[in-house]
Order: structure tokens, then sequence, then C-alpha cells
């Protein structure tokens, strides 16, 4: 039998792992291995994928996946995983701390000045984000899904010079799987830092411990810093740090990095360690059984083998040798091994299968589980099922029942949009709205008073207040989207609509992670653009980011709600939602062209942990809506500002620079001029219009501010409300604004993020005529 055959609530111990290359070594690296045990969860609403229980958390895989895994049934996890009761107090091994020098340091401190660099290592969803920020004082974004952060920041330690630590993305294990993965072993292969932090989740240490295994083999100091440690202790939990250090090697830290505990003894211990260079005590994790024999034997002859190439490479030898047996292209070609080495290392290995009993990336795999396995058996006292854990599998009962959690979700965003756009945004925005009313009076009234030049009070109050100020009444909308997307994605939610959705997704080609960067788009999709880093698959992130304008930005909310409140009153929550459902419709049309055409194949596998729901922190979701409204501010009173100063200028002089009575004479009639006969057939053949369309390739807020100073408040005296709705749909779908297309070049070329201007900007068209058809013949 396979996996796939186990029924909800069944157990089962595998007997093989199949499949080949990256995704396999992924399984492997996850703790999918041969006589793991594990119990089927639950299934995903749509009877894809599946949830299963192992090695002390939850991993989910496609059917697909699963019918690669060959397994026996079994009646309860018959693996003891024995603990022990009680910890008693041992001697403490001292490392990482004054006056203990270790062996494999002399003693003798790095020169006076020498930068100490650090990097963060650890699990996605591990808490690394927070501890960056405890350890430097940032406020980078943090959030409860895996894949948070998808590139390097770096910041010094506070109060300790000559320092930087560089918060890396979250990894499974030090195999190259997918992209931020690369980027995580790339930075400590190449860029050296002085020591390793590498954060573990303390309420997960079996599925930690197998990075840390790897990062020990690096010949780089490290220091393991016990995250989460107040979850564990509170839930009748406890763990022997003082006999962790002593099988590691290495200095180990309790923590929790959330409460600020733990992180000042964490700085003086990898402070030490750097500044002595005290590299790991152990970095063989051989039983002495003849099993772990085989494999140390392997081992140590590849050691042997390659240590000239090894040297000349600048790697670490024991991580490169126990790398080429797991059969790692990447490190394979940096050694430039002859034909007659790689011969002899493939009999060393062919060799060990045979007596091991276990194919080559799985006896590698196993060797270091079992010795995780030891550790915790001596070391940990098991914490009783968390109250988190409890919490979330009776809300998943709803959130992700088979037939509760696709209304769920479809309910929870329409009531998002609701609350937003007809409650608490709209009631927000009208007091915005009338405090700029009242202070453009003022400013109006004064500068009469003040008799200033006709030009130049135009400019303020035509100008300025007209343009910006209208921009700034959608301030709270913004505001509040954030509040309820950063609500969703706080409480680990998001991560259940990747579970969710992924078989839907997969039917237009894409993985249920996908799901992920294409909400985040809903907010901007500058960040989303960079949150496709996660995925694993080439192919499924070019298309995932070529699908991400059509989710719609926060940054067009402006435009919709002033056409919105001018042509649809009463009917905000309506046709927002029928907006945002519009562009997820096109975008699921145009990958079916796209998986048909340009990514021909089908999605990668979805392997994705489920984090348990945790209460939003206050401290987080204040910190992500002051840095959106911050964004929004900066935007406000430069690019748009800019803007619409620009706008105003061509808008009041004609080519002569003579100020102009009527705008149609004017140097931006004869522009926009030319664009007219293109947009006349969706009803917006005026060039007020289409100078707006092209103001808002800038920033899509400028659109409603150089509305604003073109009509000079009259735009519902202009438009008929076909043409608007037109304009609304053609605003959802054009080209992206600058910084999204730049991200886009970024990310995938120059060539790429062209194609993306001239296409969107042909769906957005089509779009627009097919409703304005549809509205003439209403």
């Amino acid at each position: 039998m396979t996996l796939r055959d186990l029924k909800v609530g069944q157990s089962a111990r595998i007997k093989a792992v199949g499949g080949e290359g990256e995704l396999r070594q992924h399984f492997l690296d996850m703790g999918v291995i041969p006589g793991a045990e594990l119990t089927l969860v639950k299934l995903a609403p749509m009877g894809d994928p599946m949830e299963f229980q192992i090695h002390g958390y939850e991993l989910t895989l496609r059917l697909a996946d699963a019918e690669q895994i060959d397994a026996e049934q079994i009646e309860t996890r018959s693996r003891a995983h024995t603990r022990v009761e009680i910890i008693e107090e041992k001697e403490h091994p001292g490392l990482g701390e004054e006056g203990k020098y270790h062996v494999k340091g002399d003693g003798d401190p790095l020169p006076e000045g020498t930068r100490l660099t650090f990097a963060l290592v650890g699990n996605q969803n591990c808490g690394k984000t927070t501890l960056f920020n405890q350890l430097t004082g940032s406020n980078q974004h943090i959030g409860n899904f895996p894949g948070v952060t998808v590139d390097r920041k770096d910041g010094p330690i506070r109060g300790r010079e000559n320092t930087s630590v560089t918060d890396l993305p979250g990894i499974y294990s030090m195999s190259p799987y997918s992209s931020e993965e690369i980027v995580s072993r790339n930075f400590v292969l190449d860029d050296h830092p002085k020591a390793i932090i590498n954060i573990v989740d303390a309420t997960n240490i079996e599925r930690n411990m197998y990075l840390t295994m790897q990062l020990l083999e690096m010949e780089i100091p490290v220091v393991v810093a016990l995250n989460m440690m107040d979850e564990v202790t509170g839930n009748s939990g406890s763990i022997d740090v003082n006999g962790m250090e002593a099988m590691l090697g290495t200095p180990v830290v309790p923590i929790s990095a959330a409460k600020n505990e733990g992180v000042d003894e964490l700085v003086r211990h990898a402070i030490h360690i750097a500044k002595y260079q005290e590299k790991p005590g152990r970095q063989d994790f051989c039983d002495e059984n003849e099993f772990g024999g085989a494999v140390h034997r392997c081992i140590h002859a590849v050691a042997h083998l390659i240590e000239d190439h090894v040297k000349a490479a600048d790697l670490p030898l024991r991580f490169a040798a126990t790398k080429i047996i797991e059969g790692d292209h990447l490190i394979l070609e940096r050694l430039g091994l002859d034909e007659n080495e790689k011969e002899t290392i493939e009999h060393l290995i062919i060799q060990m299968e045979k007596e091991r009993g276990l194919d080559r990336s799985a006896a590698i795999a196993d060797m270091r589980f079992n010795f995780i396995e030891k550790v915790c058996e001596n070391c940990v006292v098991k914490p009783k099922e968390s109250k988190e854990r409890i919490r979330s599998e009776k809300i998943d009962r709803i959130l992700t029942g088979k037939y509760t959690a696709i209304p769920c979700f479809i309910g929870i965003m329409l009531a998002v949009f609701y609350l937003t756009f007809n409650v608490i945004g709209a009631g927000l925005q009208k007091l915005l709205e009338m405090g700029i009313d009242a202070l453009t009076v003022q400013v109006g009234k004064l500068l009469t008073a003040a008799n200033v030049n006709v030009v130049v009070k135009s400019l303020v109050m035509d100008g300025i207040f007209a343009g910006v100020g209208s921009v700034l009444s959608f301030l709270p909308i913004i505001v509040t989207l954030f509040f309820f997307l950063s609500l969703m994605e706080d409480s680990g939610y998001i991560a259940r609509v990747a579970f969710v959705m992924d078989k839907l997704l997969r039917k237009i080609g894409l993985s249920g992670k996908s799901i992920v960067p294409m909400l985040i788009g809903f907010g901007c999709t500058v960040p989303a653009v960079m949150a496709t880093r996660t995925l694993p698959s080439e192919r499924d992130r070019k298309m995932t980011i070529l699908l991400t304008p059509y989710m719609s930005c926060s940054a067009k909310l402006p435009i919709y709600a002033f056409f919105v409140s001018a042509f649809f009153p009463g009917k905000g929550g309506l046709i927002m939602a029928g907006l945002y459902f519009l562009g997820i419709a096109i975008g699921i049309i145009v990958a079916m062209v796209y998986r048909s055409t340009l990514f021909k194949g089908n999605a990668v596998p979805f392997v994705m942990e489920l984090p348990n729901y945790r209460l939003p922190g206050a401290k987080n979701v204040g910190q992500l809506l002051w840095e959106k409204a911050k964004d929004f501010l900066q935007k406000a009173f430069t690019v748009i500002f800019l803007a619409t100063i620009c706008i105003w200028f061509l808008q009041s002089f004609d080519m002569h620079l003579n100020m102009v009575k009527d705008s149609q004479d004017s140097i931006l009639a004869a522009i926009a001029g030319l664009l007219v006969p293109i947009f006349k057939p969706l009803g917006l053949g005026d060039w007020r219009i289409c100078t707006s369309l092209i103001s808002g390739i800038m920033a899509k807020e400028s659109v409603v501010s150089t509305l604003e100073i073109l009509f000079n408040g009259s735009v519902t005296a202009a438009i008929t409300t076909r043409a608007a709705a037109s304009l609304l749909v053609f605003s959802l779908l054009y080209s992206p604004c600058i910084a999204a297309i730049a991200s886009i070049k970024r990310e995938m070329g120059h060539r790429w993020a062209v194609m993306v201007v001239i296409w969107q900007c042909v769906v957005a068209w089509l779009a627009a005529f097919v409703v304005y058809m549809i509205g003439g013949i209403l």
C-alpha cells in the first residue's frame, strides 16, 4: 500500500520513499524517511492534499506524491519515542563562555576591530524575524505562515559595536530545493559569517534539529537558540539544556524571542564563539551499530578522497562529503572531481547502500534523525498537547472542513470588503474628507486675503489640494483593509487558505503555495512578486509573478471608492467585491492560457507545514498598519505630489507657456489627444481620462488626483455610468505601477516586464470593451 490508501485517523510506517531528485531529497529532509511513523489527520475539503502528523508536526502532501511513498498500516504508532520524565541537574559544559576555550579553538581572540558577522538560520515560521527584531531593534514584518522572509535582511546588534546579523529566509535543510533555500545556503557557504545563530522551535525539536545537524558540519561556530521555551514549560514540558549542549558540542541557550527572554544571554554566547572562533565539537552523528557503521565508513572514505578538492573550493569537509553522498549536483560541480574519483565514490556509496539496506539519501537522513531521536530521548520532557494545538484542531473543523472551508473563505473575504468599504473604512474616510475640505477652505481664504498671485493660488488650490488632498482621504480605507489582511496572516489562516485552495489552483497549473503571493497582491504587487521566491519551481514562480497584477492592489482603492461614490452610491461593498472577484476570474482565464502556451507542464508538489493558530499580536498588526500608512503618505507627498504638479502645469499652460483659460487648449490636451481614438470604443474618449490613466502608471492613486484637477470636481457631468463601469474595469486590469514593473524586471528581466505592461493593457482594453457593450445592451 501507499500513503494515499490511508483513511483519516489511520497510522502507517513508511517502507520506501519513491520519486527522484530535489523533491525526494526535500521529503527526506522533512522527516519522510523509511521507518518513520505517521497518522493521516485530514483531507483538504476538495479531497486533496492530505495532512499527516509526523515527527510531532503536521505536513501536507498531495495525493499524487503520497502515492509514491510505500507504507504498511499499523494499529498504533508503536515506536516508543521514550523521553525522560524529569530533568536532573547536570554540570554545564561551559561552551561559549569566558575562560572556556573549545578544543577546536586556539584560545586567541580575533584581531581587535574585526567585524563580527552572524547568520540567523532556522526553519520557516520558527521565530527568526522576531529574534532579528529583538537583536537589532528593527521592525521587520513577521507573520504566522511559512515564507514571510524571502530575502536577507541585515542589521547591527543593539549596543554591540562592529557587529552585523543577517536574517536569512527560513529553510528546512541545506539542500537546495527552493530559491530562498539557495539564498540561505549560499550566504553561509560563500559569505563566511563569523558565527551562526541557529534558532530552533523548542516545541518541535525533532523537525527543527535536522537543519542543526547540517549546520554543525559546516565548521563555523554555532550557538543554538531554543525559541518558544515559554510554550514548552507552559505545557508541562522541559529541556535538559546542559545535556543537549554536551551532546551537540556547541552552546545551547533557551529563549523566548517574542517576550525578549534569554536574548541577552544568547548575544553573550554568540559574541564569544565568534570572537574566539569556537567551532562545534561534534560533527559525527553516526550510530555505533552495524547500520550506522556502514554510513560512518562511507562518509569518512568519501571525505578522505575529496579532501584536496574541498580545500581548493573552500568548502567544509564533512558537509561536502554528506552532500556528495546525497547526490547534491551543485556541490559536485564546485569540487571539480575527475571521472576516476567520481567512479570510486559511486562504488563506496553502492557498498554503503547494500550494507545499510537504504538508498544513499535515505541513509544520510536516517542517520541524522536517529541522532535527533537520541538527543530527545535523553534531554526532552515532552510537553502535553498544547492549548494552541487543541484550539487549532477545533477551529480547523470549520475553517478547513469539507463542506465549510470554501463558504467560510468567501464569507470572510466578503465581510472584509463590506466592513472596509461600507462601514469602518467608509466612516473614517468621511471624517478625513471633512477635515481636508475644511482645511482647503481656510487655506483658500488665507491666499485670497494675502492677495497671492493667481498662478500660485491655482497651483495650491487646483493642483496640490485638489490632487494630493483627494488621495489622502482614501488612507482610512487602505489601512482598514490591511488591518483585516494582517489579522488573517498573523492568525495562521492564510496558510490554511493555501491548503484548501491547492486542488483548485492545480487545475490552472499552480501550487497551493501560490495563493500566498496572490493574497499579498491584494495589498501591494511589489511584495507579492518578492514573495514568489518561496516557490520551489521556476515555472510556478514566473507564472505566479505574471498573475499577481490581476489581484487588485490597495493602490487602486482610491479609484474604486471615487467612482463608486460618484456613480454607484449605496452599492460600495457589492461593486468592490465584484471588481476583486472579476480580477481573480480573469487571472484564472489568463493562467489557463499560460498553462497551454508559455508554461506547459504541471505544478510542483505541495509540501507545506500548517502552523498552529495564534492570536494576532497587537504590536505586529500595529507595526504593519504604520508601515503601510507611512508608505502611502510618503507616496502621496513625493510621487503623487510631483505628478500632481506636472499635471497641473501641463493642464494650465499651452505650448507657448501662456496660462490657458480652457484646459482643452493646454499642452496636456495635445499630448493625451493622441490616445483618444484608442479609448473611444470604451466610452472613454476624453483626453482628461486618458491623461489620468497615464499618470496611474506612476502610481495608481494619481488617477484620482489627476481627475480631480482636470475635471475640477465635475466628473459625473462629463461621463456616463456605463463609461464609469468601463473605466473601473480598465483601471482594475491595466499595467501595474512603475514600482511593480521594476520588481518584475528584477525577478524576471526587462523583456518580461515590457511584455507584462503590453499584455495587461490589451487584456484591460478587451475586458473594458466587453463591459461597455454589456452596459449598452442593459
